[in-house]
């Protein structure tokens, strides 16, 4: 089997407000913060940054597509809709997503999208790992800070 790797580095910078760091980039770091009353609402949570994920990936994969089959985009607008549910614990979960992605199109294109708009979630990485469920190995490190030893 294949194997690529990537990953993400969060340094906390206040309270609930992370700061991630993208492996082998330049880009610039990203903030990530919990809404109110929790966080600040500096940035964005992990779950909108979920929905992000699926909604670029589905569009760049639909994009790809008409690239490739030669087919002009002349513009496209994705909206991502998420419902928070309560498990069985009381707890909040994804309950659901809903992507709904508008590519516009010149109008002598319509019979040749049909292809297209056939194949393209199963090329999108983020959507199919979550459908499918993903393999999450969770590891706590504690770290301890011999500068605070003794006070409390």
């Amino acid at each position: 089997m294949d194997e690529k790797q990537f990953s993400a580095t969060l340094t906390q910078e206040d309270a609930f407000e992370f700061s991630v760091a993208f492996d082998h980039t330049s880009l610039p770091n990203l903030l990530l913060d919990e809404p109110e009353p929790l966080g600040a609402g500096r940035g964005p949570n992990a779950t909108r940054i979920l929905a992000a994920a699926i909604g670029h990936c589905l569009s760049a994969s639909l994009l790809f597509c008409f690239q490739k089959a030669r087919i002009d985009v002349t513009n496209m607008e994705t909206k991502v809709t998420g419902t928070l549910v309560r498990n069985d614990a009381g707890r909040w979960r994804i309950g659901g997503i809903r992507v709904e992605l508008a590519p516009e199109f010149p109008p002598e294109v319509r019979d040749r999208i049909s292809r297209c708009l056939e194949l393209f979630e199963d090329f999108c990485i983020v959507t199919e790992s979550v459908r499918h469920g993903i393999d999450v190995a969770v590891n706590v490190a504690p770290q301890f800070d011999a500068s605070l030893a003794g006070i409390g």
